[in-house]
């Protein structure tokens, strides 16, 4: 089994699944109810000799769905749909938390050709909407945006793929090299700015995007809605100040910079003296990152992802609980 894994890599192993003349099965997450540790549309592969790859339920149900799949108690002409957990005993046996509840989906993979045209697609970094009609199994794909969202009803099951967030990093040093790799786990665009050439050219993050533009630059190209996130790292104030006077004028969710307490604080002093309001400079995390003693830069990156991830959990839960108060 590989465990978690991007949707890009899951639909990559698919497609080879395929070629090697595998049957192949796709397992998507439509709804929760009690604790759930894999989020709506999370996505699971799986082949009749028991190789997965993928998560649905943190460990929970994979075997059986494996198991069901192998010995051919799932269909295989049309997308079905499996609960488990629907009791406390089915809770407890397959080790949901807190008495919870899974509903699946499960539906074979047989279009080569639609699985290259959507990893093609995601290379390309567009957001692709895969729209499949659960009366008939017919599957199209559809170009989505990033106020699209998983959508699961009766008739039909929509899942985006594609990074929705933005995250741009300015400077090519060793600590955006962890963060860039962690972030891309995390299914973001990470985007690197860096002008400087002595920095620019040993860069070799697979999956991010290079840019010399000035930084204020990049954060004007990059930054235009507010599922964007922009963290300084260079600790060159000329380069820093440009894209945090720019990010705090925009629309991006996290603005951050690296630096110590003081050095923070004479940040502050010098964009406000370049004209930035005490609200703008409200929004700015400096130090980035949440207060765990790091200090090798994956360490750091480790703190920047979590308060980032803080940050964005934390307005989804409050999203949720406005919405279940209506």
């Amino acid at each position: 089994m590989q465990g978690y894994a991007t949707d890009q890599g899951i639909l990559q192993t698919a497609l080879d699944w395929l070629k090697q003349g595998h049957d192949v099965a796709l397992v998507t997450v439509l709804k929760t109810w009690g604790s759930s540790p894999r989020p709506l549309g999370s996505l699971m592969i799986m082949r009749r000799d028991g190789i997965h790859a993928g998560s649905v339920s943190g460990g929970c149900v994979e075997d059986d769905l494996v198991k069901r799949y192998r010995d051919q108690h799932l269909s295989d002409s049309n997308p079905t749909r499996v609960d488990y957990g629907v009791n406390r005993d089915d809770a407890t046996r397959f080790g949901l938390p807190c008495g919870g509840r899974l509903e699946l989906l499960v539906e074979r993979l047989n279009d080569h050709q639609q699985l290259e045209q959507l990893l093609t697609a995601l290379q390309q970094q567009q957001l692709i909407a895969r729209h499949l009609d659960l009366q008939t199994g017919r599957v199209t794909l559809q170009t989505a945006s990033v106020a699209d969202h998983f959508i699961y009803t009766h008739s039909y099951v929509r899942k985006i793929f594609g990074a929705q967030w933005t995250m741009l990093l300015i400077g090519a040093g060793h600590v955006s090299h962890y963060v860039s790799q962690m972030a891309l786990l995390l299914n973001y665009r990470v985007i690197i700015c860096d002008p400087r050439d002595e920095y620019a050219q040993p860069w070799n993050v697979e999956g991010t995007e290079l840019s010399a533009l000035m930084p204020d630059d990049a954060v004007k190209s990059f930054v235009q809605q507010p599922c964007s996130i922009v963290v300084a790292l260079t600790h060159d104030p000329k380069l820093d100040d440009m894209a945090l006077m720019a990010a705090l004028d925009s629309p991006a969710f996290y603005v951050g910079a690296i630096g110590s307490r003081r050095n923070c604080e004479l940040r502050r002093k010098r964009l406000k003296q370049l004209g930035l309001t005490p609200s703008q400079l409200q929004r700015l995390h400096a130090p980035t990152g949440l207060a765990i003693g790091s200090h090798t830069p994956a360490e750091i990156a480790v703190s920047i992802l979590a308060e980032i991830t803080q940050q964005r959990n934390a307005v989804t839960h409050s999203i949720k609980q406005s919405v279940s108060l209506v």
